[in-house]
Formats: structure tokens, C-alpha cells, sequence
């Protein structure tokens, strides 16, 4: 797992460390893991010559010291400098043959430059001086920024396309909301990690599962489970108009390894689903979770569609945990909202959905534009507004508990070919088996987007591929996923 902490506990840490070392060892150990990652970028590259944006700070202390090591490895090397610098580092690469300058068209030959221009304690943007440096960067070359790009906010929020867009940043120990949330994920390319020693048991504001952690949260029946204990889903979706959508969800439901799925339809995609997934069985019943939603018409208006809507609104106004998506959410409403669901509640919009949720929930205008630019802000408004976890779908999918201060889970697991129709309703059964096991809506969500991503990929490793091979692809996935223990 990745956890990511916000600046003031990075700094309480750094401050703790460094009362039990001796002075400059925190920041060598920085030093030393960044020219390594530089180096090996270097590697087979006899001549590359390699840039630093050199910045005021301990970013550009860190950066130029990096330079110096690269330099006395063999290869070319320049850094522009802000007037201040610090004096250790300015020795250390003038000793070992860096070309010192101010002026930013001295880059303009560089194959890999490193951006140490701000840290993680300057204000989101860039300062005017430092503009001509990064416009001076050749398009080719290889961008390492230092902890975080320059100009981005550290805590995370919407992109400075003016600041630096990095291909790689190497940050020391914590990571930052910058590095796992959108979409400043994006500014900051490949994330390396480099342990320098720097702990904290303060709880992290953003996590992120990796594959290992799959084996100690994914729920595995034991020898005494029967179907009922292993979890029954129930889901409501599909109609008339929407027949694929309870095939995708119910297959997904039962291929994640739901101890029963009970379907509750109208005729045609009943009938599909009977064909299709002829495990599934029909009708209200007992269940542990509902999913409530994929390809549901909330204004159909023929007899089996209006006793669907009222399964559907019963679920909604029951005390089982349910996971709302796509026609679902068009059932929320204040009062739905102002009960606060006994059972756990996930929302699982994406940002045109959030939107429209929000204008009319909040009574405020809320565009794609304005979720995609912001979109942990407005996860959190609609967390807060239903007291419900959202799991904001997307590149980077957030998984958003109600309540400040709660932690963030961010994933990107999935290839860029998952965004295809019928995607959000294989995700949507496979989330209601995760809470009809008893997991959290948190880390059903975070799980759920790491297993449908990488079930994508199984599906079809680089190339198109259609959702129901994800659905296929969830009992390969999984089992792959638990034997990584």
C-alpha cells in the first residue's frame, strides 16, 4: 500500500528524524537516492546531457547536489540557478565541473533535467522567474521532478498547466496527496518512491492498495461458509431499454465469487439473464447488499418497470448496505439523503453524473468541467451532502468517505481501453459482492477498482476490450491476485 500524508505531517516527521541525525545526513540520504534513480535512467546513455532547474530551497539543494554526482559520473552537465543557492551545493557542483547559469536557454540541449525550482511548502503555481526556465525545457527531454512538479498544489487540487508536467518524480519516504490524487497525478508522471528513513504513524490523507494487498482484504470463504454467509447480492437493474446492464452486473456479481445473486428485473433482461447466468436466481429475497442502478429507467412507466423502481426505492429506504450507480442515482433525493441509510451507502457516479447530482441535490450549478478540474472537492461535497462514500470513477478513481479529515483511497489499476460502455456496470457487481461480504464501502471501493482494472488488463493485456470480458475475467483475476500471498 501507498500511503500519502499532507505537507504539515511530512515536515513533523522530517523535524523528528532529523533531531536524531547529524546535520545534513536527511538531506544527503535524499541526495544520494535521487541521483540513483537519475543514473539509471542514464544508463547505456554515454554523452546525455543533463539539466537542473535549480530553485532557492532544499528542492533545489537536493537537485544540484544529484547534478554533481551525475557530473563526476561523466555526463555534461548544466543547472540554471534562482540568485540564492545553496552554498554546499554550489561548491559540490562547481567541483565537479557543472556549468553554472542563469540563463534558461543553456537547457535547451538537455536529455534529462531535473526540476528542483519549488518543494512542498510554496504556494500552488509558479513564480515569474522561474516561467522562462521551464518553457526553455526541449519537449524530448526526460523530466524528473524533485518530490513534487513545480507549481503543482501539494495537497493536491486542479493542475497548473503552466507549472511543470513531469515524466517521473522521485519523492523520499511519504509520499504526497499531489502524487496519488487527480489530477495532479497526471503532472507528476511515474512516482518513485525513495526511502531515506522518515516514518509516521499519523493517519495518511490519501491510501492506495497495490496488488499485494489483495490477499489480506479479498474475502475468502472458509471451510464452514455456506452461501449465505459468503454474502447474497441483490440487484436490481436493467429495463426494457437497458437489457445488457443486468447481464454485465449479475455476471460480475457471481464471477467475484457472490455466494448467491438474486436478480429482480423486468422480462427482457430477466430472460437474458436467465440464459446468461443460470446461477442467479429471481425474485426479492433474503440479501446482504443490493446494487441498485445499472441501466435502471427511473421514468419507465409500464407496470413490471413501476414494481421494479419500488424494489429499487425500498432498497434505498432499507437498512442493508447498496451500492447506487448510473439510474440509481437518479432515486436519490433530500429525503433519501437526510435519512442517513442505516446500511452502508456507495455512490459510484462518474464526473458528468456528480455533476448533475449535485445541481440538483445542492441546488447549485456544477459542470463535468467543474468536477473534472476539482474533483476531490466535489467527491467530498456529495460524501458530506448524503453522508455516503463516493467512488468517483475515472482514470484515477477516488473512493471518498463522509467526514473531514477521512482518508482518501485513490486507485489506477485500469487500462485506458476500460473506459468502454458497460464498464461502470461490471464495476457496480462487483462492488455489491464485496459489501454483501461485509466489507467497509471504503475498501470495498478501493478493492473493487484495483480488481476491476487489473481484470481489464488480464482480459486483454493492451488492447480493446469489451466489458463482459472483464466480467469473464474476474475468477482468473482474482485467484492470480490471491496467489501473490
Amino acid at each position: 500500500m501507498i500511503e500519502a500524508h499532507t505537507v504539515e505531517t511530512v515536515y513533523a516527521a522530517e523535524k523528528a528524524l532529523m533531531a536524531r541525525l547529524e546535520d545534513g545526513e536527511l538531506m544527503a540520504r535524499a541526495v544520494e537516492g535521487l541521483a540513483a534513480v537519475v543514473a539509471a535512467r542514464l544508463e547505456d546513455r554515454d554523452g546525455a546531457v543533463v539539466a537542473a532547474l535549480v530553485g532557492p530551497g532544499n528542492n533545489g539543494a537536493d537537485a544540484l547536489y544529484a547534478l554533481a554526482r551525475l557530473a563526476e559520473a561523466g555526463h555534461p552537465a548544466v543547472a540554471v540557478h534562482h540568485d540564492t543557492v545553496h552554498d554546499g551545493a554550489r561548491r559540490a557542483a562547481e567541483a565537479a565541473g557543472v556549468v553554472l547559469t542563469t540563463d534558461p536557454a543553456d537547457v535547451a540541449e538537455a536529455d534529462v533535467v531535473l526540476d528542483g525550482i519549488l518543494g512542498i511548502g510554496a504556494r500552488p503555481g509558479l513564480p515569474d522567474w522561474a516561467r522562462a526556465w521551464v518553457a526553455a525545457v526541449p519537449e524530448s527531454a526526460h523530466v524528473v521532478a524533485v518530490d513534487l512538479p513545480s507549481g503543482q498544489a501539494p495537497d493536491g487540487g486542479s493542475v497548473d498547466p503552466d507549472g511543470v508536467l513531469a515524466d517521473e518524480t522521485v519523492t523520499f519516504s511519504l509520499a504526497k496527496p499531489v502524487h496519488l490524487l487527480p489530477p495532479t497525478e497526471q503532472a507528476c508522471g511515474v512516482l518513485t518512491v525513495v526511502d531515506i528513513g522518515v516514518t509516521s504513524d499519523a493517519a495518511p490523507a490519501v491510501r492506495r492498495l497495490d496488488h499485494d494487498d489483495v490477499s489480506r482484504r479479498w474475502p475468502v470463504p472458509g471451510p464452514a461458509d455456506d452461501k449465505y454467509r459468503r454474502g447474497v447480492v441483490g440487484v436490481v437493474a436493467g429495463g426494457e431499454g437497458y437489457t445488457g446492464a443486468a447481464v454485465l452486473c449479475v455476471t460480475a456479481a457471481v464471477a467475484s465469487g457472490a455466494g448467491m445473486v438474486r436478480y429482480v428485473g423486468t422480462p427482457a433482461p430477466a430472460g437474458l439473464v436467465r440464459a446468461a447466468v443460470p446461477e442467479a436466481t429471481h425474485g426479492v429475497g433474503r440479501v446482504q447488499a443490493w446494487v441498485v442502478g445499472p441501466g435502471l429507467d427511473a421514468s419507465a412507466d409500464s407496470q413490471d418497470a413501476r414494481d421494479q423502481l419500488a424494489v429499487a426505492r425500498d432498497a434505498l429506504a432499507g437498512p442493508k448496505p447498496v451500492v447506487v450507480d448510473a439510474g440509481g442515482l437518479d432515486l436519490l433525493d433530500a429525503t433519501v439523503l437526510d435519512a442517513r441509510r442505516e446500511g452502508a451507502t456507495l455512490l459510484t457516479p462518474h464526473a458528468g453524473e456528480l455533476a448533475r447530482l449535485l445541481s440538483r441535490l445542492a441546488g447549485q450549478d456544477v459542470t463535468r468541467d467543474d468536477v473534472e478540474r476539482a474533483p476531490l472537492e466535489h467527491a467530498r461535497r456529495l460524501a458530506d451532502l448524503g453522508g455516503a462514500t463516493v467512488l468517483l470513477k475515472g482514470s484515477t478513481t477516488l473512493v471518498v468517505p463522509p467526514g473531514d479529515g477521512a482518508t482518501v483511497w485513490s486507485q489506477a489499476d485500469a487500462p485506458a481501453w476500460l473506459a468502454t460502455a458497460g464498464a461502470g456496470d461490471v464495476l457496480a457487481g462487483l462492488l455489491g459482492t464485496l459489501l454483501a461480504a461485509g466489507l467497509p464501502p471504503e475498501e470495498a471501493g478501493a478493492l473493487g477498482a484495483l480488481v476491476h482494472g487489473v481484470a481489464a488488463d488480464r482480459a486483454n493485456p493492451g488492447g480493446p476490450v469489451r466489458a463482459l470480458a472483464v466480467a469473464h475475467a474476474l475468477p482468473g483475476t482474482v485467484a492470480a491476485l490471491l496467489r501473490r500471498v
